[in-house]
This record gives C-alpha cells, structure tokens and sequence, in this order.
C-alpha cells in the first residue's frame, strides 16, 4: 500500500496521488432523501504530499439517480453537510465539477470493481495472509482516513482512469472498508 494511505502527510510512492473513491451506498437518506442503491465515485488528484493541499477534485453521481438524489449526494460528497468530506475541504484547490454517469461497483468474494462510464475502470483484490486458513483478508487499523480508520488490505488488478482531464494507468495499491456515516 502506497504510505499516503497511512499518513496524508507522507509523501506518496509516485510524484503525486490519484485515487477514486468508491462509495456503494446499500442505504441511507440525506435530510430525508433515500439515496439507497445509488453509488458515488470521488476522484482525488493531489501532489505527492497530500496534506500540501492543492488537491484537484472531481465527483461521479450515478446516472440513475433523480435530480433531488443527485443533488443530495453531491451535497454529502461536496462537504456542505460537513462530515468526513467537509474535513477535506481545507485541501482541495480546484473543484473539477460533477458528473452523472453510470457507476457499476461490484463485489465478488475478494474481489472488487469499479467502473464509471468510460472514464474510470478498476479491479483490486483483498490480501489474505500465507496461512490464513479463514481465508480472512488483512486489516490495517488505527489510520487516519476519510473513510474509516480500519481498512482492508488490498493489490490493484488492473487501473485506468481518464476523469476531467486527467489520465493514469497502473497498479496501485488500493483498500476498502464497510462504514457508516451519520449526522
């Protein structure tokens, strides 16, 4: 995993860092709006030492949501509902705008995908220990991450993202975690 994942103030692995945040949100509703079943993609490109800010910020919503759900997730996922992304806010330079688009996370045992429209395509797949008999993946916990502070050890199958300009291809490492957001 690259070190941004366990200290934003760590320089990454490469000269900056491109990550898409994939959020599938089995259920919930935002100030009365049900936004169960839709997913959300944030698109984070930062320098490579990410609390230096400057970040470039673009957000997916998904294509089948209504206007008033799209306009609810874009709220949450913008900060203006505070929370997790509000904390980030202080980073960001440049907001890159939003989109709707199709969005097709899937999770199959260890592996899981992602991908948005024709601009964002990733496959990772959770590690699981030499000996680990359970066929339990790994945890890393005790991290600050606008996410959770326990995430799942996982490799990059395969990444591709064109999203506001922005092109990258490779193999980085990436984590997931089940979470729960509430106001």
């Amino acid at each position: 995993m690259c070190p941004c994942n366990f200290n934003l103030a760590h320089g990454a692995d490469y000269d900056y860092c491109r990550v898409a945040f994939a959020f599938k949100i089995r259920e919930g509703d935002v100030e009365g709006t049900d936004v169960s079943g839709l997913n959300v993609v944030l698109f984070v490109d930062s320098p490579k030492v990410m609390t230096d800010g400057n970040w470039k910020v673009g957000l997916f919503v998904d294509g089948s949501a209504g206007d008033e759900q799209a306009e609810k997730l874009q709220a949450v996922f913008g900060g203006q509902l505070g929370g997790p992304p509000a904390l980030l806010g202080p980073l960001i330079g440049e907001f890159l705008g939003v989109e709707r688009v199709p969005i097709e996370i899937t999770d199959d045992g260890l592996r899981h995908s992602v991908r948005v429209g024709d601009v964002i395509d990733f496959e990772i797949e959770d590690v699981v220990p030499f000996g680990v008999e359970s066929g339990e993946p790994s945890r890393v916990s005790g991290i600050f991450h606008p996410v959770s502070s326990e995430l799942t050890a996982a490799e990059a199958k395969h990444a591709k993202i064109n999203a506001f300009g922005i092109e990258f291809e490779g193999k980085s490492a990436l984590s997931w975690s089940d979470f729960a957001w509430a106001a």
